[in-house]
Formats: structure tokens, sequence, C-alpha cells
């Protein structure tokens, strides 16, 4: 065995849980102790600074300098009761990460003291430098300049000694460069189009809120199993491993005993999330070996967004105090179930109402179905615009491949709404008789309620389902950041509640109908038109991919494919007209993401490259090097008879021979083939040579390797296998 597989699993195998310090609060009790929340902006500011504060996290109102000022002063001095040192501008850049850039409050006076200092210039705005962030052209290499500027909608935190501001990120002429900003506007753009409508039914709204709840699945295997391999380093998954005899096939590890270990680092974890304000509330086996979820409380789509992003820093942190690693990507191991993050996704009103939930009443329900039928109605109109919102190189593993929601965008809604669906299509165009209207409410409208009672079904083939009060987008990758998904989904709603309107009040001016009629009349119309996207079926079979293209839906099967929906003159118009994206910012981010998809796709073809011509074709030829001695013994032994004796190795000799060729021959031909593609100037045209040129050798070289696994002596194999990745504790 080799020396470095040997070592990490010894080292692995003597592994004890790390103790986890028990905390004698309860978690209630340590909830956002860590945070700057509404309790301590309280008894830290100031009436004036805690009023404007509040006014510009509900309204948006710019805060002065003055106020801004008393703002710091107060979030310092709370920050400094936590142990704080320094202060960070906490950004999500387009890398997909998060950034951060730490500065102490400490300050020297001039006269041999010093001062710990942090006004409200410093809490507003600093200026990063930019230059090695991705920018798909909006600024220069050589022009450095960045501009980090406070989010109050998104509480500070302090992480260790380090006060946490949120903000966003844009350049010297104010595009945006991270991830944050095109959200923010998503969410200012369906507040403004869902309180509009939301008025047809109570004039008490005011404003609309975008909820997210995420469920964020993982895998967690030992730190030093993970380090022993060049490609999970490198790449975050294995490229090369024959698959283990037992994987998930008993389905006994899902909801199964969690095992002492990861058990032990949830624990940890979920008091630092607490602790942070993230409301964490459940956890389990998935269906993998080695495979988790956790999942909060739904929150704010702002705030769950950076939520997100700030759990997945801090469960590597605190897998690293457990000699564990996480992976994020979507596929890392082949053979096994992949890892999602499924986005659940609604809108609340400031009166408390859940605007994709059904109500006590025939009023209620009717509002329901508006924003119902309009999300639908957006995701048939923009599908793949939303199949492009959750592209990228390692979720490609993962689309499709019969344990995950297919690359055709669909919706599923069950049996019961269907019929309530149904139903509504039915109703007569133009104004509706007293009893039509009535035996609408009453017995279609009306009992709504009763109908989704039981209705628990769910079809985890859809990737875009109907679940009760929300809808669940579960097409969206595990090492993702939200908030590109959730902007597509609060901006595709938002241009269609707009329509709605424009047409309801059309048929209100022009024809004279009531107000209910030409809802339900403009409801029928969007139910007609969108119809083609509703299916209840089984995703993952063959007869939905002839039955969607008969539909006329979108197979937008790898990445590049599915990015060129983002350039298109509708969505173009849909960005611009929600104020959500310009078109240097469009283009920016499509030429960003097809950059970030050749590298990935490069790195990888580097890395396999690497492994499959310095570890497997030396072990390979090291043990057929052994048996050609055998051979060659029994040769000596018995004569021109060995052949009798030694055919069989022979025939091994003979095999090793043809799989170490085919790992040479295969590797050979992509490196030319990604030669050839690093010539190619256009970021899509390169895109497309890495996909169709070059990853497909990637199944070949695996093919042949993992063969040689199956043969080469296990204490010869350098690499550490699916067994002990998935299956040591």
């Amino acid at each position: 065995m080799s020396t470095i597989r040997f070592a990490a699993l010894k080292e692995s195998q003597s592994r004890k849980p790390v103790e986890v310090k028990e905390i004698s609060a309860s978690r209630s009790e340590l909830y956002g102790v860590n945070v700057f929340n509404d309790s301590f902006c309280k008894k830290f500011m100031t009436k004036d600074a805690y009023a404007a504060l509040k006014d510009a996290m509900v309204h948006g109102k710019k805060i002065d300098r003055k106020i801004a000022d008393q703002v710091a002063s107060a979030m310092k001095a709370w920050a400094m009761t936590k142990g704080a040192t320094h202060y960070t501008h906490w950004f999500q850049p387009l890398t997909g990460a998060t950034a951060e850039k730490h500065d102490a409050f400490f300050e020297p006076a001039g006269d041999g003291t010093a001062i710990d200092k942090f006004d409200g210039g410093q809490l507003v705005q600093q200026e990063p430098d930019a230059s090695s962030f991705p920018n798909g052209g909006i600024r220069n290499t050589f022009e450095a300049r960045g501009y980090t500027a406070w989010d109050p909608t998104s509480p500070a935190f302090v992480i260790a000694t380090t006060l946490c501001i949120p903000t966003v990120f844009v350049s010297y002429t104010g595009e945006a460069l991270d991830n944050k900003t095109p959200l923010l506007r998503a969410l200012q753009s369906i507040d403004h189009a869902a309180t509009e409508v939301a008025q047809y039914f109570d004039k008490n709204v005011h404003k609309v809120i975008a909820t997210l709840g995420w469920e964020q699945e993982y895998f967690l295997i030992d730190s030093a199993l993970a380090t022993s391999r060049p490609d999970i380093v490198l790449t975050g998954r294995v490229l090369l491993g024959q698959h283990a005899a037992k994987g998930q096939q008993l389905e006994d590890h899902y909801f199964g005993s969690i095992p002492e270990r990861a058990l032990a680092f949830m624990r940890e974890l979920e008091i630092e999330s607490i602790q942070l304000g993230i409301p964490v509330k459940t956890r389990h086996n998935e269906v993998a070996p080695n495979q988790f979820e956790l999942a909060p409380i739904f929150e704010e789509a702002n705030l769950s967004v950076d939520h997100n992003s700030l759990i997945m820093d801090v469960m590597n942190k605190v897998a690293a105090r457990h000699n564990l690693k996480v992976l994020f990507h979507e596929k890392p191991f082949d053979g096994i179930n992949g890892s999602g993050k499924h986005n659940n996704w609604s809108l609340a009103t400031d009166t408390g109402v859940n605007l994709l939930s059904p109500g006590k009443t025939p009023k209620s329900n009717l509002m329901f179905l508006t924003y119902f039928i309009n999300t639908i109605k957006a995701v048939h109109r923009y599908a793949d615009l939303l199949r492009a919102s959750i592209a990228s190189a390692s979720n490609d593993f993962r689309l499709g491949a019969n344990e995950a929601p297919p690359a055709i965008v669909s919706v599923f809604i069950g049996q019961q709404l269907t019929a309530v669906l149904d139903e509504l299509e039915r109703v007569k165009d133009g104004n509706l008789s007293p009893e039509e209207k009535t035996d609408l409410k009453l017995n279609v409208v009306g009992k709504i309620p009763e109908i989704l009672l039981d209705n628990t079904d769910r079809n985890r083939t859809s990737p875009f389902a109907f679940t009760g009060n929300k809808f669940e987008f579960r097409a969206v990758g595990s090492s993702a950041n939200c908030a590109k998904a959730m902007t597509v989904v609060n901006t595709i709603v938002a241009q269609q509640l707009t329509d709605f309107k424009k047409d309801v009040d059309s048929l209100i001016e022009k024809k004279g109908l009531k107000k209910d009629d030409a809802i339900f009349n403009v409801l029928r119309e969007y139910i007609k038109e969108s119809k083609m996207i509703r299916f209840e079926g089984d995703g993952y079979s063959d007869n939905w991919v002839k039955e969607a293209k008969k539909r006329g839906l979108s197979n937008l099967k790898n990445t590049p494919e599915a990015l060129r929906a983002q350039i298109t003159p509708e969505v173009k118009k849909l960005w611009m007209d929600n104020g959500v994206m310009n078109d240097v910012e469009i283009m920016a981010r499509y030429e960003i993401e097809m950059e970030e998809y050749v590298k990935k796709v490069q790195i990888e073809g580097r890395v396999l490259g690497d492994i499959a011509t310095n570890h497997v074709i030396p072990t390979a030829i090291n043990y057929q090097n052994r048996l050609i001695l055998n051979v060659q013994g029994l040769k000596d032994i018995f004569g021109k008879d060995f052949e009798k004796y030694a055919g069989e190795q022979i025939d091994i000799i003979k095999e090793i021979s043809s799989h170490i060729t085919g790992v040479k021959s295969n590797v050979d031909k992509m490196i030319e083939e990604r030669k050839k593609a690093n010539k190619i100037d256009h970021a899509d045209k390169r895109a497309d040579a890495y996909c169709h040129k070059v990853k497909p050798y990637f199944d070949v070289i695996r093919y042949h390797s993992d063969k040689l696994e199956l043969m080469v002596d296990d204490e010869l194999w350098p690499l550490t296998k699916y067994r002990e990745l998935l299956f040591t504790r």
C-alpha cells in the first residue's frame, strides 16, 4: 500500500469524535448573541440613530454622515464587548464565495498613544483591491478600484475577533461586481409589483417580502483521507475510483442514526450558527453514505442568502476542528447521489399573510390563486433563464442523473390543484353571472384549503414544485450561491405580476369588467398559456424527454448551452425593465460564467491527466512487472508446458497492457484537444470546445483506470478507495 494512503488510513482509523464543549444555555438563549440585531441596536444606539437605521432597513432611506457615525460608534462598542479587535466589509464577489479584508480598530493618535477608531465613513464604504476578482470586462485589470457599501438590511455579526459588516460590491462606475446587488434590486422589484397586485385584495398591504428557506446537502469525509486524494484537494470531487461494492442500494443511511463523529461536528456547527443568528433547525443523514443535510427556518430572502454563504464558511472551519472535510461539490462521488440545495421560496405581506398559502375565505384564496398561477406563468415564460440560473460545471454532473431534477424545467402542483386549474380554465370569457361567480368562489376557490389539507404529495423528480405554501426550486446546486437563483425567481415573478396588473386593469377600463371578473378572465388565459410547463409524472423517464420535446420545452443539458439564455433580447429587456442589471452587467456575468466553466473543466482535465500519468500508469506497470517475473519463474520451472500454469497470468498482463494503453492514449488526446480549445478567443466557443471535445475523455480515462484499480494488488494502489472514503468512520 502506498505510504500516503497507508498513513491516511491509519490516521483516519485512529480518529475519535472531538469533544464538544457543552454550553449550559439553551438554543433560544444563544440565538443571535453574536449578531448586532434589533435588541443590541436599541441597547447601544441613540434613539435618533436607531430610528434612522430602521428607516434605512424598512424603507431604504439614506443615513446621513452624522447618524452613520453614531451607528458605527454603537456597533464598535458592541463588537468590542464580544472581543472584536478588527472589522471587515463582508461581501460576495462573483467567485461564488465570500470575501473579507480585516482592518484593526486601532489607530495611532500622534502623541505616542492610540485610540480605537471606527466611524461612519469606515462603516458605510471601503475600497478593497478589486483587480483579482472576476469582472467580465466591467473594469480594466490595471484599475483595481472596487467599492463595498454597507447593506443595513443584513445585520453585522462577530466571528472570532472580527466585526463583519455585510456589504454590496460595485465598480468605480457603479456596476455590480457581486451576487448581492442584483438580488437586492430584484427584491425591490418583486416588492413593488407584488404589493400593487395585493392591493386588489387588501388595501392594508404596503410591502411584500420574498422569503427563502434553503436545505443544504453535503458530504463529510475524514480530512486525512481527503488530503490523500489530489483530485479532492484540487477539484472537490473524486475523478477516478471504482465504485464500492456497497453504496446506497440498501437505503440504510437515509434518516438513519447519525454517526458519532458527524453528530459531534453538527452539534458544534449548530451552536456557532445559532449564535450568528442562523436559525438552523433540521439535521439528518441523506441518501448516500457520508451524506448529510441541514436546514434552517425560512427568512427574508436577502438575509437567508447571506446566512447560507456564511454557514458554508462556518461548516468548513468547524469541520477542520473535527478532522473532517466538507464536500459541497454537486457530484463528488460517481455512482451515488450528489448534493443539491433546495430553495423554498414564497412571498409574505407586511400584514402577516403568506401569499402562496390559501386562506379561510374565497377572497383570500383568489389572492392565493393569483400569485400561484402568475408564478407558474413566469416559470413557463422564462424557463430557459431559470435553467441558466442553476448551470455550472459541477451541477451538470447531477442534473438529469436520475437522482436530481432533470435539465428540463417543469412545475409540479399535484392532482388536486391541477383539478382546480382545470376548473378555472373553463371559466367563460367576460362577465360572470351571480350564480356562476358564487359557484366558482364557493365550490372551486373556497374549497382550496380543504383540498390542500391532506395534499402532501411531493414529486422528487420535479425541478420546481409547489409544496403546500411555497415553491421548492430543487435544481439549485449544493455549492451554489443562492443569490443567483433567487435573483431570477424574484425578477421573473415581478415581471409577470406587473404584466398581470396591466392585463387586469385593461379589462376593467376597456371592457368594463368588474375586478373579480377581470382577474378570473386573465387567470384563465394564463392557465391555458402555461399548461405545457406543468408535469405530474416521472421526470427521470425517457418518456418525459420525448413528451417535453413535443410540448416545445427546452432540454439544455450542459452549462454552455444553458448560459446562452441569459443574453437573449427578451431576457436583457427583463433585467433592464426591472432595474436589476444593465447591459454591461448582463454581458459581464455571461462572460464570467463561461470562463468559470472553462477553468473548472480545464483544472479537472489537468488533475486527471496528472493522476493517470503519475499514479495510475506507474502503479499498473509495477504490478505488471511482478506478474511478468512470476510468469518467467513458471517458465523456468515448467518449461514448454508453462502456459498451462501461467495462462491466466498472461491474460491479466495483456489486459493490464490494454488498459494502460487506454489511459495513456486518451490522456494524450485530451491534452491535444485542450491545447486546441485554449487557442479559441471567444469564451462561449471555448466553453463549447471544453464541453464537447475535452470533457468526453474524462469518462474514457476513468473507465480504463477503474478497471486497473480492480486488477492491481490493493497493497500497491496509491489512491484512497471509495470504500475507505465513504465507509471509514
